[in-house]
C-alpha cells in the first residue's frame, strides 16, 4: 500500500509541476483553453488521485464473507490482487484524462502498465511520455508512442489486462486481439447518446446545459449529447435559447473565441463537413467552416429525420441535429431498436416519465436535467453497455477493474459432520437436504 500511495503522490506532484506544458500541448492539438484543459483534463485527473489516496487502504483489504454451513468450521475471504501487466490504449480527444484516469486505477490495484496514447494528438502524447518517464521507472510504467502499427504490435503481445478507449469499430478489433490470449478487457467506446427534452422542462437551464455539454471540446466528447429530441410544443423556444446560449458562450464569431477549440485532424474535419452537406435538415445556426484551420462553427440542424446520414453513426463533432416528437412512446421504440448508447440525457420535471425512460431504455449512464456531469462523480462507475462498451472505472470501480478478486476458503482442523465423504449409502439424505436447503 505504501508503494502504491507513493506512486500516486508522485504522479500528482509531477502533473502540478507540468501544468503549463500540458496546457500548451492541449492548445496545439485541440485548441483547448487553459480553463477547459484544467476542467476536463488536468483537474479531472488530480481529483481522481485525491479521491483514491485516502480510500486505498480500505479497497485493498481482504473482505470477509459468510461461509455456508457445508463449509463449517471455516472462514471465507475475497482478496483483491493485481492482474499483473496492463495495456492502456488511450484516444486523442481527452489525451491526458483518458490516459491517466485508467492509469490511476491500475496503479492503485498494483499493476505494471504500458500506456499507448494516440498519434493524432502528438504534442500531448509527447508531454505525457516525458511526464511518465520522469515519474516512474520504465519497468513499472512506460508510454509507447507511435501509430496504428505500434498498437497492433502491442496487441499481439500477451498482457494480463487490456483497457481500451476509442471507437466501437476499433474496439471490436481490440477485443478480437485480446481473445487470442484470453485476456480480460475493458472497452470504453461511444455511440449516439440521445438527449430528450420533455414539454415540462425548464428550457433556460436545459439549453445552457445542453449547449455546454455538446460543444465542450468542440463536440469531440464520447458522452456528448449526440442528437436532441425535443417535444414539438417547446422545440421553437428551446431552439431560440440554444442559439442565444451559443452566442453567449462563444460570441458572434466562435472562430475568434479563446474558449472554442478545433477539430483534431483534416480527416475528421472532412467527415464532419460531409455530414453537414449530406444532411436533409435545415441549418438554423452555424455551418461555417475552414479546412486549413480545422474550424467548424457550432452548428444546429433542425427538421432532421431518423434515417438521415447524420443519424447513422456517432457525430463526434460540433453538430447538433434536432428531431421533434409528439409522444414519448415512438421515441422509446426508436431508441430501443438502436445500439445501446454510452449516455442518455433527459430533461423533465415528471417523475413518472423519468422512471419510464430509465426503466425501459438501456444505456451506460447519464443525467436527469443535465449533461456530462455524471462522469465527474467518482462514486458513480462509468462505462458502456453493448456497442458502447463493457466494464467500468472511476473511483472504486477503477480499482476493481484492474484487480482480480481471489476467493479463498480456510478450513480448520476440528471435527466436522462427515456428510461429504463416501460411502454415501451410510449417509442420511435428509441431513444433506437440510444442509443444502
Amino acid at each position: 500500500m505504501a508503494f502504491r500511495r507513493k506512486q500516486l503522490q508522485r504522479l500528482k506532484n509531477t502533473l502540478r509541476q507540468n501544468e503549463s506544458v500540458l496546457f500548451e500541448a492541449l492548445k496545439q492539438d485541440l485548441g483547448k483553453s487553459k480553463y477547459e484543459a484544467y476542467l476536463s483534463e488536468v483537474g479531472f485527473v488530480l481529483d481522481e488521485i485525491r479521491f483514491t489516496l485516502p480510500r486505498l487502504s480500505k479497497w485493498m483489504k481482504p473482505r470477509r464473507v459468510r461461509t455456508p454451513i457445508l463449509g463449517f468450521p471455516g472462514a471465507s475471504r475475497r482478496i483483491p490482487e493485481p492482474y499483473g501487466r496492463v495495456l492502456i490504449i488511450a484516444p486523442w480527444n481527452y489525451p491526458i484524462q483518458l490516459a491517466l484516469s485508467p492509469l490511476i486505477g491500475a496503479i492503485a490495484a498494483g499493476n505494471c502498465c504500458i500506456v499507448k496514447p494516440s498519434e493524432l494528438s502528438p504534442r500531448s502524447s509527447a508531454v505525457l511520455a516525458r511526464i511518465v518517464r520522469d515519474t516512474f521507472p520504465p519497468r513499472y510504467v512506460t508510454v509507447v508512442e507511435g501509430g496504428p502499427e505500434v498498437s497492433i504490435a502491442l496487441l499481439e503481445s500477451r498482457f494480463d489486462k487490456i483497457f481500451f478507449t476509442g471507437s466501437t469499430r476499433i474496439g471490436r478489433k481490440v477485443m478480437a486481439a485480446a481473445a487470442r490470449h484470453l485476456t480480460p478487457i475493458t472497452l470504453e467506446l461511444g455511440g449516439k447518446s440521445p438527449c430528450i427534452v420533455a414539454e415540462d422542462a425548464d428550457l433556460t437551464l436545459a439549453s445552457r446545459r445542453i449547449v455546454s455539454g455538446k460543444f465542450l471540446n468542440t463536440g469531440q466528447t464520447c458522452i456528448a449529447p449526440d442528437f436532441l429530441l425535443a417535444h414539438k410544443k417547446i422545440k421553437e423556444p428551446l431552439l431560440t435559447n440554444i442559439r442565444s446560449d451559443i452566442r453567449s458562450f462563444f460570441g458572434e464569431s466562435p472562430r475568434l473565441s479563446p474558449d472554442y477549440g478545433r477539430i483534431i485532424s483534416r480527416h475528421h474535419f472532412d467527415r464532419l463537413a460531409d455530414l453537414i452537406d449530406s444532411c436533409n435538415g435545415t441549418i438554423v445556426m452555424g455551418g461555417e467552416r475552414d479546412r486549413e484551420s480545422r474550424y467548424i462553427a457550432p452548428t444546429v440542424l433542425d427538421n432532421v429525420k431518423w434515417d438521415d446520414p447524420i443519424m447513422a453513426d456517432e457525430i463526434f463533432g460540433p453538430l447538433l441535429p434536432i428531431i421533434g416528437f409528439d409522444r414519448v412512446e415512438p421515441v422509446k421504440k426508436e431508441l430501443s431498436r438502436r445500439p445501446k448508447p454510452l449516455s442518455l440525457y433527459l430533461f423533465t420535471k415528471d417523475r413518472e416519465l423519468e422512471h419510464d425512460i430509465i426503466s425501459h431504455l438501456s444505456f451506460g449512464g447519464g443525467c436527469i436535467n443535465d449533461t456530462l456531469i455524471h462522469i465527474a462523480n467518482p462514486y458513480l462507475p462509468f462505462g458502456g453497455v453493448g456497442d458502447s462498451g463493457t466494464g467500468q472505472y472511476h473511483g472504486k470501480a477503477g480499482f476493481d477493474t484492474f484487480s482480480h478478486t481471489k476467493s479463498v476458503m480456510k478450513r480448520y482442523f476440528i471435527p466436522e459432520v462427515p456428510v461429504r465423504y463416501p460411502p454415501y449409502q451410510k449417509r442420511s439424505s435428509r441431513l444433506l437436504r437440510w444442509l443444502l436447503r
